[in-house]
């Protein structure tokens, strides 16, 4: 068993010191979420974690990260989900701020390394803070190693948690500034072409090259890991049907570099065997037409809550006749649009298995079933699979019906289903299990690590909220908080959110594309449906539900001009110079 010592409330709990649980689930190895039951103290003062297997294990919890000059001064990152290393059972408790900053401090280590950033100065502020932070967290473990504790079940002393604190402050710090330089340094390379034609010099027969062009060749590539693409990055949009407007097409125009079309199973075939395509027929005809914009599909296969029709249920456990009506299902609506559409996102959310019950070769079977009938009918589209809940916490309490994301993934070129693009879909800042905010690094991190699937990504859905969420979604005890990034959710924190996301993101030479998730609040489940009781009201759109444009809007209008102009979105100012619609 595991068990961390708390001196203070992450995040506070009606005034009252210790622990609340938000967003808490066991790992393992690389990363892998695992079962265990997690609990806390009555006192709030110890986290139990009661695991299944005997292996070291990490534990991933919403934790408020304070600004460097501690609780009262400058804001610090805010409460975030952040890990701690992998650690063996032991009788005695650890003390949680003390792993979070060890884990932290390695992360950017392995980082620096990653990334190849040999080259800062001294003076970098980064590496600066960095420095501190070591500081600061030999500081606490001289602290709890020398300290008696408050009692014997709790070891260590608020000291050695106060300067744990700070040196997590400072790692996180240090950790975000980092990263928006490796993003800014990667950038320039990508604008440049120097990472496209290194590597296809490094391609290029051996006998071609001397050994001082490979060495500068390897040079220019390291740190990068996944394919390079020559192109940059294309900015988009998800334009739900149900609006079309002047205002939204004018956006569309404004911000967008592709739209992207979803085809939600309940939308099209709301009646079975009847399909209503009229609203999805306007919108592809004006933007092929009149904004000659490609259009990204999808995704037509999505079988989570709110996104299937009520009457495919009755075929949920007779997987023979779902698979039929799946294949007639994408086999109708490539059909209809193969003409128009240039990528099909087909499948998303399948190895997540929350509604309808599949085992895992299933899933594989639906997915490749798919790929192939869009292979088949539209040989010239680029074919990518959604990954839905990229970082995987479902999978802690999701049992043997659901896999890892990156397992499935990889799965998919084992099986030699292999699509042209893995999309990834992140949104933070939703009142809901797996969409919790995490810092820059932790972003970064992640991209890296599906790069190595060497495929291109494109990132589907990146999403956060211009309002905070409504108490009532919040569950018992606020345990659905989403947390925040660097303050609360409000149009301008979702604009400045924005710009940093989508620098670290347009940097990275395998991202092939960036959509905003929804151009207006509320879009993805009108108010209407019984859907929309179920998920509660969103307000991470583009526009507010009265269609009344965001700072977010100018400031995607910014970032693709930004790109055009082979500028880092991360040199934006904070505050986006807002136009007219």
């Amino acid at each position: 068993m595991l068990s961390f010592v708390v001196f203070q409330t992450s995040p506070p709990t009606d005034g009252q010191a210790g622990a609340t649980l938000r967003h808490a689930h066991m790992f393992g190895a690389d990363d892998v979420p695992m079962a265990a039951d997690i609990t806390v103290t009555p006192d709030g003062s110890l986290i139990r974690c009661d695991k299944r297997s005997p292996e070291s294990a990490g534990l991933s919890l919403q934790f408020i990260v304070d600004g460097v000059n501690g609780p009262t001064g400058a804001p610090g990152i805010g409460p975030v989900t952040i890990q701690t290393c992998l650690l063996p059972d032991r009788e005695k408790p650890y003390l949680l701020s003390l792993e979070l900053a060890r884990h932290r401090l390695m992360l950017i280590l392995n980082k620096l390394e990653d990334w190849a950033l040999f080259d800062l100065p001294p003076t970098d502020p980064g590496l600066l803070l960095f420095e501190r932070a070591r500081e600061a967290f030999t500081k606490a473990v001289v602290e709890q190693s020398n300290s008696q504790g408050v009692t014997p079940e709790l070891p260590f002393t608020p000291q050695a948690d106060e300067l744990s604190r700070h040196a997590l402050a400072l790692a996180m710090e240090a950790s975000e500034q980092l990263t928006l330089t490796q993003s800014r340094l990667q950038f320039s390379k990508r604008m440049s072409g120097e990472l496209a034609q290194a590597a296809a010099r490094i391609g290029s027969p051996a006998n071609a090259l001397t050994d001082h062009e490979v060495a500068e060749s390897r040079n220019a590539l390291l740190g990068n890991v996944g394919v390079i693409l020559p192109t940059p990055p294309q900015m988009g949009a998800v334009v739900s049907a149900e609006q079309f407007t002047p205002a939204l097409q004018k956006a569309v125009q404004t911000c967008c570099d592709f739209v992207t079309m979803p085809l939600r199973w309940v939308d099209m075939e709301p009646t079975e065997g009847r399909y209503v395509f009229s609203k999805t027929d306007r919108w592809i005809e004006w933007a092929v037409r009149t904004a000659h914009l490609p259009i990204v599909a999808g995704p037509v296969i999505d079988l989570r809550r709110g996104n299937v029709p009520e009457w495919l249920f009755i075929w949920e456990h007779d997987y023979e006749t779902l698979r039929e009506l799946v294949y007639e299902h994408v086999k109708n609506l490539v059909t209809r649009y193969r003409r128009t559409v240039g990528t099909w996102t087909v499948v998303s959310g399948l190895h997540v298995s929350s509604n309808f019950t599949l085992s895992l070769e299933q899933v594989m079977d639906l997915t490749r079933l798919a790929v192939m009938v869009v292979r088949k009918l539209q040989p010239s589209a680029k074919v990518q699979v959604q990954i839905d809940h990229p970082w995987g916490e479902y999978f802690a309490t999701a049992g043997a019906r659901a896999m890892p994301p990156l397992m499935y993934a990889e799965m998919l070129g084992q099986a030699g289903i292999n699509p042209d693009l893995f999309a990834l879909c992140i949104e933070m800042g939703q009142p809901e299990p797996g969409r919790s905010t995490r810092d820059l690094m932790a972003f970064s991190a992640l991209l890296d690590r599906y790069a190595a699937l060497e495929k291109p990504l494109a990132i589907a859905a990146l999403s956060a909220p211009s309002k905070a969420p409504d108490p009532d979604d919040l569950g018992l005890g606020g345990e659905h908080d989403p947390g925040y990034w660097r303050r609360p959710w409000s149009p301008e924190a979702q604009a400045a959110w924005m710009t940093k996301m989508f620098a670290v993101a347009a940097s990275k030479p395998y991202v092939h594309s960036i959509a905003w998730h929804e151009m207006y609040d509320e879009a993805i489940a009108p108010p209407s449906t019984k859907a929309a009781a179920m998920t509660g009201a969103r307000h991470d759109g583009l526009f507010d539900s009265n269609l009344q444009p965001k700072l977010a809007l100018w400031r995607l209008a910014e970032i693709r001009q930004a790109i055009r102009n082979k500028q880092s979105p991360a040199n934006l100012l904070d505050t986006p110079q807002v136009g007219t619609i």
